[in-house]
């Protein structure tokens, strides 16, 4: 039976309504809640049904080793210690890039922290590693032998768990950054050899007096990204 959590019901609304949230309140979150969403996002689509996905669901003093572990990696690894996969391509297109920039200079400014606050910006990419304050993380890993198909299919089972979180009033935030501290994750997470980590999530409560969790979805135009022959 399905939870009676449901706050915010429809395709379309969860679509719209959700949020990469990056303010947490630290109030816990149920294991049967996370258990529900993960149980209905196993639905998700995945080419011939090889489900090339896995979850690790931590919290409490099994968050905080990791966290810890992570944390304690930055003073000598203040870039990451590398990630297996590129995450941000050297060259992109002037469009996207204006894009990327964008977004970031939109998200200090609601924070307060001007450009040449260098520390202040680096402080608050630190707080990836602390999940925004979120109680709990996911954090995603991926069979090796698989390739660019069966990676996707994992992008849409972890965007499934984002839009049933948001349904039932969770808020998220995925996190790439995570992949920076690979090696130290890997380890604190016991993966297998022929396991690829690939990204964290914050999943809780969002802290509705956060300015920066009014961040706006920020998105191009229908005809600048589709291409139509209908005749």
């Amino acid at each position: 039976m399905l939870s009676d959590t449901l706050t915010r019901p429809g395709v379309t609304e969860a679509i719209l309504g959700r949020r990469s949230i990056r303010a947490f309140l630290p109030d816990p979150v149920p294991e049967a809640l996370i258990r529900e969403i993960l149980d209905l996002a196993r639905y998700a689509p995945s080419g011939s049904n090889m489900q090339p996905w896995f979850v690790d669901v931590l919290a409490g003093d099994a968050l905080e080793a990791l966290k810890t572990a992570v944390k304690s990696r930055i003073p000598d690894n203040p870039a990451g210690e590398g990630a297996p996969f590129t995450i941000y391509p050297e060259t992109m297109s002037k469009a996207s890039a204006q894009r990327r920039s964008k977004r970031g200079e939109d998200m200090y400014a609601l924070l307060g922290i001007p450009r040449e606050n260098k520390v202040g910006r680096a402080m608050q990419f630190a707080r990836n590693y602390d999940l925004f304050g979120a109680p709990m993380g996911l954090f995603f890993s991926i069979d090796r032998a698989w390739d660019k198909p069966q990676w996707a299919h994992l992008g849409m089972f972890i965007h499934s768990i984002m839009l049933l979180a948001h349904e039932r009033g969770l808020a998220t935030c995925a996190q790439e950054s995570w992949a920076g501290f690979h090696p130290t994750v890997t380890k604190m997470l016991n993966l297998p050899d022929d396991r690829i980590f690939y990204c964290g999530m914050a999943i809780g409560h969002a802290d509705p007096d956060a300015p920066v969790n009014a961040l706006a979805q920020d998105r191009i135009a229908l005809d600048e990204f589709s291409t139509w022959r209908l005749d």
